[in-house]
């Protein structure tokens, strides 16, 4: 975090000159820090997780040097933890991605495994899903397979009206 946050020496200059100095490095600093959350938001787009918003100590005002260097801090803090989400999760969803490599060289030894995409962080409704080949016969007789699922369902369904109102006009 040393990069991040720059301690601002203040000279022996004119008082008001030096605070100006300092809260235009302090702003300039977090203007950086909310822009590289900005960028770690859209990166974890579609998952979420990341809080973007940035909460300002009681409204609008001047803040003071004191506040400004807090607020950097806090959002230097919520940039770390931000970075070991997206690290944690990449791991995750690169395991996931091994473990649908390993079903489909092996689908045997994956027994009954299912694996969808939020698991690999994309978006949609398809899986991968370990079964048994011609049901109970093919479970009893080892023959496995890997499915893959077409994706999401037909948001219209089967095209076929159920209201009570239409089934009583159509008779």
């Amino acid at each position: 975090m040393p990069e991040l946050i720059e301690r601002t020496h203040i000279r022996s200059a004119a008082p008001g000159q030096a605070e100006r100095t300092v809260r235009l490095d302090l702003r300039r600093q977090i203007a950086g820090i909310e822009a590289e959350l900005g960028r770690l938001f859209a990166a974890a787009f579609p998952k979420g997780g990341i809080e973007l918003r940035v909460a300002g100590p009681g409204g609008p005002r001047l803040l003071s040097v004191e506040e400004l260097e807090r607020t950097r801090d806090a959002l230097a803090g919520r940039m770390q933890e931000a970075r070991r989400a997206l690290e944690e999760r990449s791991g995750v969803e690169l395991a996931y991605r091994r473990l649908i490599d390993e079903m489909a060289a092996d689908p045997a030894s994956h027994r009954w495994i299912r694996v969808s995409n939020r698991d690999i962080g994309e978006p949609g409704c398809r899986h991968w899903h370990s079964r048994p080949r011609w049901g109970p016969l093919g479970m009893l007789l080892g023959w496995w397979r890997v499915k893959v699922s077409s994706g999401c369902p037909l948001a219209g369904g089967s095209g076929r009206c159920r209201l009570p109102q239409a089934a009583a006009l159509a008779s």
